[in-house]
């Protein structure tokens, strides 16, 4: 699958499935980087089961707003609402009060992240990397997590690389590992930024092809990428950001064959020529 393949599967049209309740609720965020402002007045609202794209020019924001559900960076302003948690604070007599580390950790459990680099641990074996986690932070059963794990082997197409090392594998094995260990947390939602841009393009549709299988199974998915096709193919909506706003934000197939925003446009006039 690549940004030229814009027609999705007939099995797997968005817009056929039924929505839950609203599952991260970004509201008002501002970031800065010391005077650059980076996410400007930021809201968004993504429901259970939703797969939300979010593409744009590098720069525009799209990363930063990712990482800032996931609490990888903080807020200047607004409120992040993830998972059922205040993401980054608590609430108490009615002001914010900012959470330590230790805090912060336990709401990012209940949030899986992709990362552009895969971020494995490369001394240790894959079934080792996935189920590190869930035994040291969630304490499960050591023997249950590693069942877990070959369960999440399969389900990513790579039932026999368990004591592989990182080393040892393609790009494109190491990111669907990296798949596989973020839902060995077994979150409610999965962020992606960019998680096929350091990959060779031979490579990228065995991961999209994962990222796509987590759509049809309901999969909460925020997605930051620029391959049109796995938007066409998976998502419910589909947002650009530019210069740090949401400009547009609609369905895949008004977002590709009727854009209002002349940033859309000229984004798709760019991207989809290559």
């Amino acid at each position: 699958m690549t940004t030229q393949d814009l027609t999705p599967p007939t099995d797997a049209r968005p817009g056929d499935k039924t929505l839950g309740e609203p599952i991260v609720v970004i509201d008002g965020v501002q970031k800065y980087f010391g005077a650059h402002h980076v996410l400007k007045d930021v809201s968004l609202t993504v429901r259970r089961g939703e797969v939300v794209v979010i593409c744009g020019r590098s720069g525009s924001g799209k990363s930063t707003l990712l990482r800032c559900v996931d609490q990888l960076e903080t807020i200047d302003g607004g409120t992040i609402h993830a998972a059922g948690h205040l993401m980054g604070f608590r609430e108490k007599n009615g002001k914010r009060i900012p959470l330590g580390d230790a805090q912060v950790a336990r709401q990012q459990r209940d949030l899986g992240m992709v990362f552009q680099n895969f971020n494995l641990f490369p001394h240790i074996s894959v079934i080792d990397n996935i189920t590190l986690a869930p035994v040291r932070i969630l304490k499960r059963n050591k023997a249950e997590a590693r069942a877990e794990a070959r369960t999440l082997l399969k389900r990513v197409g790579l039932p026999d690389k368990e004591n592989a090392y990182p080393r040892q594998l393609s790009g494109g094995q190491q990111q669907r590992v990296a798949i596989a260990r973020a839902l060995a947390m077994q979150p409610k939602v999965m962020l992606f930024d960019e998680p096929t841009s350091a990959l060779d393009p031979e490579m990228i549709s065995e991961v999209l092809d994962v990222m796509v299988d987590l759509s049809r199974q309901g999969m909460t998915m925020i997605v930051v990428t620029h391959e049109m096709g796995f938007a066409r193919a998976a998502a419910d909506r589909v947002l650009l950001m530019h210069e740090g706003h949401i400009v547009e934000e609609a369905a895949p197939e008004t977002f590709f064959n009727h854009p209002e925003s002349e940033h859309t446009k000229l984004f798709l006039s760019k991207i989809l020529a290559h």
